[in-house]
Order: C-alpha cells, then structure tokens, then sequence
C-alpha cells in the first residue's frame, strides 16, 4: 500500500480510503468487520463515515470494531462528516453550531474515540453564516475534539469562501474534499479541482466506479436485474440507468475495457488506478458492498497504468466543454504561449 500526505497537512493515509456507507445496511455487523480487518491488513489507514449512514449505524460499527481491537486505534485516520439531518426538528439539521455540537459530540460517542482525525461538513448550509461554522471547527480543534477537518460536496467558488474567511480570521483551515468524480464525471476539472488545488486541499474522490458503471456490469439497452444497486432499482439515484445510458458512456466503458484486456486488470481496476493518480488526488473512496469488490479493489494498492493506457482513458472520457470562458476559447485566452508556438 502507498501512502500520501492529506492536502498540504501532514497527515499520512492510504492511497486508497474505505468507505462505510453500506455499513448496516446493505453489510452486516460481521462483514463489516471482515472488511475493516481485511483493509487494515493490506496497508489501509483510511477509513471514511458520516453520521448519516445508516442513521449512525455505520459509526457505531466502527466504534465497535475499534473497541475489540484497541491496539488498531493507532493506526488508522477516522474520517466522519456532520450536517445532514440527524432528528426531526429544525435544530437537528445544517452547519449551525448548535447541530455541529450535537453531532460532534454523538459520533465520538458512536465511534467511541477522543478525537475525529478528520472531520468533514458534508455539504454546503445556504442559510448559516460561514464564520458560524468556521469557528466552530476552529474552537473543536483548539479543544482536542477534531484533528483536522475537511470538506465534502462544496464547489469551487464554496470551498474558496471557507478558506479565504479561515485565513482572514487565523482560523482553521481545511486540509480535504469529498467530490464525486470518475470517469464518467470530470466536470470538477473545471473549477472545484482547480480551486482546491490552489488552497491545498487534498481530494478524496465518492463514487470512484460511478455506481457500478464502471466495473462493466452493465449493457447497452438492457435494464440490470440481479442483485446489484441498479439490478433492484435501475433507475437509483445520479446513477440511474436511463440517465447514464448514452453514447457517451458507452465510449468510456468501451476504452476502459481495451485498457484492461491489455494490462490484465479488472475493469474497475483500471477505473480505479485512474484515479487514484489524477492530480490533486489523494485516495479515492472505495465503496464496495462485499469482500470480493473489496479484495478486488485493494488489488491496485500500488498499481499505476503506463502513459498510453492513461491518455487512451482522458481521451475517452474528456468533457465537452460548455462555451467560453471554458473550451478551446478559453483555454486558448489564458495560455502564456505567444503565436507560432513561441
């Protein structure tokens, strides 16, 4: 297993981060033990959660798993995220310090540690002042209950308010984003990548497989069946089939496909490897269900795809970019090269 610093912190993890979101829900007590035990045992430090899985049964297994194994407490990053609904009244939602108090003060007592190594706002609030969370994070820092923290969800022009109001008051500042990306969703390119890029936040990519889709599980024009996600609901979420079933997609997939044929990888190991060295990444969030998607994932803990079989997989999967100031218009305007390739 390779390990990376998280943004400009120095905070070592894994290249590659467990994630628990089916813990307690679609994976059982046992098996999530198994899985923890199993990453753990290749390399992996990294664990990702939030309060919300499984109304907070994914922390509670966690916080179990933790206390029948005290000596791994060591040696792992807990990562867990706070905003979302967590009761039914008004004050059990958003980045409030009121609901970030509760919140906080729940996971440590379901992950039963002392401190969250990382934690993470799970979305942008609309309606809280961002100093009122700022300071929150900064005042959880300075009491020992959070290490770092992060952000999960924000977009570019978000994420550089949090940091620029952080630096203007000598706050805190986060050192992580959570965004979904993939092959089939680079559109964070544009402007989150880049923002988080120059404020140092390491990435830690959601959905690296895009649901399913990238594994290869999927055909054209046939609705999926069978015990999968989109197999007992196909049209689930941002995942959903009719709205993935395009022209587009099936051009990646069949790139990633000839990538693996060649390199003698699964194709959601190629996926994978992809992103685990985009720039900026840090460690993509596994998401698997079993232990057999988890042992196929951890299989590319090291492995890197050569040139041609990267640059085969950005051709495939390049956006289309929107008009200017994006596409070639753009991009052309703020290159520094002068006429004639000079």
């Amino acid at each position: 297993m390779e390990y990376r610093l998280l943004g400009r912190s120095g905070l070592a993890v894994s290249r590659l981060c467990l994630g628990t979101m089916t813990f307690g829900h679609e994976t059982d007590r046992e098996g999530a033990f198994a899985q923890l035990d199993a990453f753990v045992e290749a390399g992996g430090t990294f664990i990702d959660t939030a309060d919300v899985y499984s109304h907070g049964v994914s922390e509670e297994i966690i916080g179990g798993w933790l206390a029948e194994r005290p000596t791994i407490r060591d040696r792992v990053v807990i990562a867990t995220k706070g905003r979302f609904p967590t009761n039914a009244y008004p004050t059990g939602v958003g980045l409030s310090r009121r609901h970030l108090t509760d919140a906080l003060d729940a996971s440590l007592r379901r992950l039963g540690i002392d401190a969250i190594d990382v934690y993470q706002y799970h979305a942008w609030d609309p309606l809280t002042p961002v100093e009122e969370y700022l300071r929150f994070v900064d005042d959880a820092v300075r009491a020992g209950k959070v290490h770092y923290f992060g952000l999960s969800n924000f977009t570019g022009w978000q994420l550089t308010a949090v940091v620029e109001r952080a630096r203007a008051h000598g706050w805190t500042e986060p050192i992580s984003l959570q965004p979904q990306y993939n092959l089939l969703t680079r559109y964070i390119e544009l402007e989150v990548i880049p923002a988080a890029t120059e404020y140092g936040l390491g990435l830690m990519p959601w959905s690296p497989l895009a649901g399913g889709w990238l594994s290869g599980k999927y055909r054209r024009d046939e609705l999926p069946t069978g015990a999968t996600r989109l197999g007992e609901d196909p049209q689930r979420g941002m995942e959903g089939y009719t709205k993935r079933n395009t022209e587009a997609t099936w051009a990646v997939l069949d790139a990633v496909a000839e990538v693996a044929d060649g390199s003698g990888l699964t194709m959601a190991q190629v996926a994978l490897a992809w992103l685990a060295d985009r720039p900026g990444v840090t460690a993509p969030i596994l998401g698997n269900r079993t232990m057999e998607q988890l042992t196929g994932s951890l299989a590319i803990a090291d492995v890197h795809l050569d040139a041609d079989a990267t640059a085969k997989l950005d051709e495939a999967s390049a956006p289309v970019l929107p008009d200017y100031p994006y596409g070639i218009g753009g991009v052309a305007q703020r290159s520094r090269r002068l006429e004639g390739g000079r």
